[in-house]
């Protein structure tokens, strides 16, 4: 099993086994995998110089620097890169699980989308929905979020999954009755928050391209 994200936005990256750069969150869930991390993970990252401008980064090479209007426009180009890693993470792994960026309702961006629904129809791929109870108003986002999908992408969206929760779950239980009921879709599960997750894995050296890992098929 190998982790994909199409598109990522972040400062924060990692060099890859290959030589490429992706998103550090994509490192680590290749590493905790126990597999050697790879520039098609992450074919398009993103790392923000300006409120308007990025680096870009396909399949773990600098691209160039791109204001967020001339990167819109070359959308049609990183979706090439976007799915032959895919492809290539297909011919090697028996699994390949991708994870989307923000919301996959931002309406504004839904034209040529690559990181979100755009990809899963382009592969025809089901999709989970997960909502972060931490922030508050998980059920809204996930109501919200579906009615804002088209027909087609509501049909492949089979479930939720609660993520970042604390507490009694027997007082999240009618809430996650209400939205099966509300959606016809059902709650795969619901992840606990894990304290200080986030600063232990700042610490660690999994990073580090030169750890051992297992062989990449």
């Amino acid at each position: 099993m190998a982790p994909f994200k199409p598109q990522n936005m972040a400062l924060n990256s990692a060099v890859t086994q290959d030589g490429g750069e992706i998103g550090r969150s994509t490192a680590l869930t290749s590493t905790s995998l126990l597999f050697s991390t790879h520039s098609d993970m992450n074919p398009v990252l993103l790392k923000p110089e300006t409120d308007r401008g990025a680096q870009v980064i396909l399949r773990g090479k600098v691209h160039g620097h791109m204001d967020a209007l001339d990167y819109h426009a070359f959308k049609r180009t990183a979706k090439e890169s976007v799915m032959a890693a895919w492809q290539a993470l297909e011919s090697r792994f028996d699994v390949v699980i991708a994870e989307g960026a923000g919301s996959p309702a931002e309406i504004n961006l839904r034209k040529g989308d690559i990181a979100n629904m755009g990809f899963a129809e382009a592969v025809d791929c089901p999709v989970l929905l997960v909502g972060d109870i931490d922030r508050g108003g998980v059920f809204a986002q996930l109501v919200g979020t579906l009615a804002l999908l088209s027909e087609s992408e509501q049909a492949r969206t089979k479930g939720f999954i609660i993520n970042r929760f604390r507490g009694d779950i027997a007082l999240l239980k009618p809430g996650l009755e209400w939205l099966e009921e509300r959606t016809g879709k059902p709650v795969f599960g619901t992840l606990p928050y894990l304290q200080g997750a986030g600063t232990r894995c700042r610490r660690q050296h999994w990073f580090n391209p030169r750890r051992k890992s297992q062989p990449d098929a």
